[in-house]
């Protein structure tokens, strides 16, 4: 097992991070993974790391907090005041986002406190967010097990936690010989597909499905399908979700109309959003329902201004890897790798011609990219959905029938 966490490691610091002798390198982590971390801190300074920021989470410390304390008291906790973050982004630091959960932890805090103080995490800090739509930042995100999660997934397992380890190992190649030729290959692939449909340049796209979904939205003049690899304005490409399997691009954030529904349920801030869906009337949220976390679901829509927008729109294939293991995971890296899915919020720059180099406002104001601080991505595709591009022409072009792509962008 330790030899397969220190390949994995290497993974996300030699390819996906791309670390460099003397950059600064910052990890957010689970206290509980601080085993995995410390393989990392190896390996880093190996390459030749002098410094590292550890920004350690304890969920079960935060739980306690959020019952215990007002928003006032809470804020003057290091759990939720993210300043360090813009320090080391100014830093030009590799940001390393390790993602666990502990699913339903937080079903007895008050949401609105709950909603507050993710608020305030996003407020402080704004210049990292700004420095990451710039393209200026490597970061990626990617997955360790913690006991809680895996115990959920895995109710009936001898060893959970080394059950949730091999799935996302299996998951992201590291058991192959050469993982990073796998995942150039695939990157390579999702690349063209990307392209294929930036030169349509589709000005609607259609969804359907029979689970309830009939929705349209709108895609801005000179939008970019991007894949999980992104060039930064240094030239090194960086990939920032680990595993990924989408294409995705940002719609106009003032055009979505219909309603959809959700095709897995949704962790969020460690409480479960379950079979929910949302109606939109020209772009904003207007209605939603669910048949677990509603409160959480609607605190969530309106957690800052925009935030009942959208920011982005992917496309997954049902027939991919991660959907074929069967699995739900309760973590949206590896869920919304399994499934189409939209993300409410915030927009990727990238996703315009020469996006980075513009100011959000004007990105907001003249080509309708929507302006947020928060992003929550929620899971739309299902086995018989339907996509339909229509060009500026009214040409309407199958891009998925059955829940995966038509063949002219397999």
């Amino acid at each position: 097992m330790n030899e397969l966490q220190e390949k994995y490691a290497r993974v996300l610091l030699e390819t996906c991070l791309k670390v460099e002798k003397n950059q600064s390198l910052f990890i957010s982590y689970n206290i509980e993974r601080s085993d995995f971390v410390r393989i990392v801190t190896k390996i880093a300074y190996e390459l030749g790391v002098k410094d590292i920021f550890y920004d350690v989470s304890d969920p079960y410390l935060k739980h306690e907090a959020l019952l215990n304390l007002d928003v006032e008291e809470l804020k003057k906790l290091s759990f939720w005041n993210k300043e360090m973050w813009n320090v080391y982004a100014k830093k030009g630091a590799a940001f390393l986002m390790l993602a666990s959960e502990t699913p339903g932890l937080m079903k007895d805090v008050d949401q609105k406190k709950m909603t507050a103080m993710a608020k305030y995490s996003y407020e402080t800090r704004k210049e990292f967010d700004s420095l990451r739509d710039k393209s200026m930042v490597p970061w990626c995100i990617a997955a360790v097990p913690t006991k809680a999660w895996a115990e959920e997934l895995f109710k009936n397992d001898k060893n959970p936690e080394e059950t949730l380890w091999n799935k996302i190992f299996d998951i992201c190649s590291i058991k192959e010989k050469d993982p990073v030729e796998i995942w150039n290959k695939k990157i390579e692939k999702l690349n063209i597909r990307g392209k294929k449909l930036t030169d349509y340049q589709f000005k609607t796209l259609k969804y359907k499905s029979s689970n309830g979904t009939d929705f349209t939205v709108d895609l801005p003049s000179g939008h970019i399908w991007a894949s999980g690899k992104e060039t930064l304005t240094s030239g090194k490409e960086v990939l920032v979700n680990f595993p990924t399997e989408e294409v995705f691009t940002s719609p106009d954030c003032k055009s979505a109309n219909g309603v959809v529904y959700s095709s897995k349920p949704l962790a969020y801030q460690d409480v479960i959003i379950d079979k929910f869906n949302i109606r939109f009337e020209n772009g904003k949220a207007v209605e939603t329902h669910a048949k677990q976390g509603e409160e959480t679901l609607k605190n969530m829509i309106g957690i800052c201004e925009n935030s009942d927008m959208l920011g982005e729109v992917a496309l997954v294939p049902y027939d991919s890897p991660i959907s074929n293991t069967n699995q739900i995971f309760l973590e949206t890296l590896f869920d919304e790798n399994a499934a189409c899915h939209i993300a409410l919020g915030d927009s990727f720059p990238e996703c315009i011609n020469n996006g980075p180099t513009i100011d959000k406002d004007i990105l907001f104001k003249e080509h309708n990219l929507n302006k947020c601080d928060s992003h929550v991505d929620f899971m739309v595709g299902t086995k018989d959905l339907e996509i339909i591009g229509i060009t500026k022409e009214g040409k309407e072009v199958p891009i998925f029938e059955n829940g995966n792509f038509t063949e002219m962008f397999s």
